[in-house]
């Protein structure tokens, strides 16, 4: 069955076809095309699993280039990592498109959307199977390609146009960084195949330098500080879009970098350092934001920036198992999150949490299966975010560098502190809206069940229960896997300190001190984007403007005179093609006596 693997890949890219080619006569049934391939692709993945678990391996479909005498082939890596991936990707987006069919019912683009989102899954899953660093990196491509159609979906918005272009320049600017750290591994000579990145040879700043400039694509991608400004504008896109891509996918994919690469960064402290650094400080800020954002999507969107540094934080401090543990469980409960987001406001119509308010009792579905989701991600136990938030905790205290474990520390305040707050406000309390509101349709709220039962349970796979299964199966470890209970209460005390805290504020009106030059940075999101806009935005503007008035008085100028000559020798030309027979003979009779005098004269030698 593994050797299947390529086609979880190849069925969304059909699907893909057919509606961008049929999409107009195929209508609704292009949705059931892209989940239809969606599950075959899902159930593939689980026999993929099933046969890696017997036994199988790795395998090369076809040799491919040659460069700088490295073959390169077309290869598919199938191990414990891209296994674990395949399932969440799959499974998460094909409940993500099934609440789809319900959400972007009657929208008048109903079958490119589905396109887009098969394109999407198809690249993906493409760069989950690829076994070397330049196959993946064609369909990283393809992954922010899809992210900038997706996010600027609604393009008739000039906020998501923006955002669109905002996402695509944003992580190009990481996606440079990755390919030159592949030319530089391809100049020194070394095999782009993960198999054999832990042996890469070469001068050791070369290769730290590769090593870095590789993470830079990781930080673009999964939208860390400082390349993560783009993931909040995303929002501006279908929420099924901030589900799939901004949640539980695409941004997943640069950590799955980290962890994919992990022994080449072992082998480079110095950009394993970098790593912890970046996810550091990605998660102590945008936790910051989101505890005064009032935009229920853009709370959620600076939650996974937040969630993401701390996957980095624990790859950088040693925790893979940590890292790749919190990857996976978070894609479900933010997928949740996001989804029932989408439910509320396809209800209330508003995204301003502040004007919600008594959804629970109108909106029982949803608001249990959000509540399910926030308790996942503030990491309270049993819930899926507990176990590897725990595992997190374990790896940060075993580093020893105690302004992580600090940083860690704030990050989990912080992140049940606003999701509290956030459910209070939404959830309880007397309705702030001013029409009524309804539960959304079965179609909706049936994937918000599946994946609130993944994020309540999932975790337990990672628990002394199931005996570490989990950690067993990323890393194939024999030894007992046992609950760190200091680790447990220490995460679990802070974690309902920030609960408490949301709930003394929102119910209780209880003012407490608050630095007020912190808040403001927070509310101006630490003024990145000023900063972008006067050192990056503003002079290339002002180049441009210069550029055009130079390209319009040189360029063009000089392009347009040498037509105008043209022109006007034509015109001056054209006056001999009178249309009149004798005149022509005349010319050639001319020119021929011309022609006999200069041929006498060269005989004669008069000439």
């Amino acid at each position: 069955m593994v050797k299947l693997a390529h086609w979880i890949s190849v069925l969304p890219f059909m699907a893909f076809w057919l509606n961008i080619m049929f999409g107009r006569k195929l209508g609704k049934l292009s949705a059931f095309i892209s989940v239809g391939t969606s599950v075959m692709a899902a159930l593939l993945a689980v026999l993929v699993c099933m046969g890696f678990m017997a036994g199988g391996s790795s395998y090369a479909l076809t040799g491919w280039l040659t460069v700088n005498g490295q073959p390169i082939t077309l290869g598919i890596i199938i191990d414990s990592l891209t296994v674990m991936m395949l399932l969440v990707v799959t499974i998460v987006g094909t409940l993500i498109q099934i609440y789809s069919i319900g959400y972007m019912s009657g929208d008048p683009r109903y079958s490119r959307f589905f396109a887009y989102i098969s394109l999407f899954m198809a690249s993906m899953l493409g760069l989950l199977l690829a076994d070397n660093l330049l196959l993946l990196y064609i369909f990283w491509e393809g992954v922010g390609l899809c992210s900038c159609l997706l996010v600027a979906f609604w393009y008739e918005k000039p906020a998501a146009a923006a955002a669109g272009v905002k996402a695509f320049v944003t992580t190009r600017v990481g996606d440079t960084g990755l390919l030159l750290g592949i030319l530089i591994l391809l100049s020194l000579g070394n095999t782009l195949h993960f198999a054999d990145m832990a042996s890469v040879k070469g001068p050791e700043s070369l290769v730290a330098l590769a090593a870095v400039l590789i993470f830079l694509g990781a930080m673009g991608k999964s939208a860390q500080f400082p390349l993560h400004t783009w993931l909040p504008d995303a929002m501006e896109g279908p929420t099924a879009v901030s589900a799939l891509i901004h949640a539980a996918t695409m941004v997943a994919a640069g950590v799955y970098l980290v962890a994919r690469l992990y022994g080449f960064f072992l082998a480079h402290p110095l950009a394993l350092q970098m790593v912890a650094c970046v996810g550091m400080i990605s998660a102590l800020m945008a936790a910051s934001i989101a505890c005064v954002t009032n935009d229920i999507k853009r709370i959620l969107a600076y939650s996974t920036i937040s969630q993401l540094g701390l996957m980095m934080l624990a790859l950088g401090t040693g925790g893979y198992t940590g890292g790749t543990f919190h990857l996976m469980t978070h894609a479900f409960f933010k997928a949740l999150l996001f989804l029932g987001a989408g439910s509320v406001i396809h209800a209330a119509h508003t995204q301003d949490i502040r004007a919600m308010g008594g959804l629970f009792t109108k909106m029982k579905m949803t608001s249990v299966t959000f509540i399910i989701g926030a308790l996942a991600l503030a990491g309270i136990m049993p819930f899926s975010g507990f176990w590897s938030k725990d595992e997190i905790f374990c790896a940060v205290w075993h580093h020893g560098n105690m302004w992580f474990f600090a940083a860690l520390i704030a990050t989990s305040f912080m992140t049940a502190f606003y999701m509290a707050r956030l459910v209070l406000l939404a959830f309880f309390g007397a309705s702030r809206l001013e029409k009524d509101v309804h539960e959304s349709p079965l179609v909706m709220t049936g994937p918000l069940v599946v994946l609130a039962a993944f994020s309540a349970g999932l975790g337990l796979l990672g628990s002394p229960w199931c005996h570490g299964a989990f950690q067993h199966f990323i890393q194939a470890k024999d030894e007992a896997i046992g609950l760190n209970v200091p680790m447990a209460i220490c995460s679990t005390m802070v974690s309902l300190s920030g609960i408490m805290g949301a709930y003394m504020i929102v119910v209780r009106n209880v003012k407490f001190p608050t630095w007020t030059w912190l808040k403001k940075m927070a509310v101006n999101k630490y003024y990145v984007d000023e900063l972008y806009e006067v050192v990056f935005v503003r002079p290339f503007q002002r180049i441009c403007v210069v550029s055009a008035v130079f390209d319009g008085a040189c360029i063009d100028r000089a392009v347009n005179d040498v037509g105008r000559v043209v022109g006007a020798c034509g015109q001056a030309v054209r006056r001999i093609q009178t249309g009149m027979i004798d005149r022509y003979l005349l010319v050639q009779a001319g020119g021929v006596l011309m022609l006999l005098v200069f041929i006498l004269g060269k005989v004669c030698r008069i000439f």
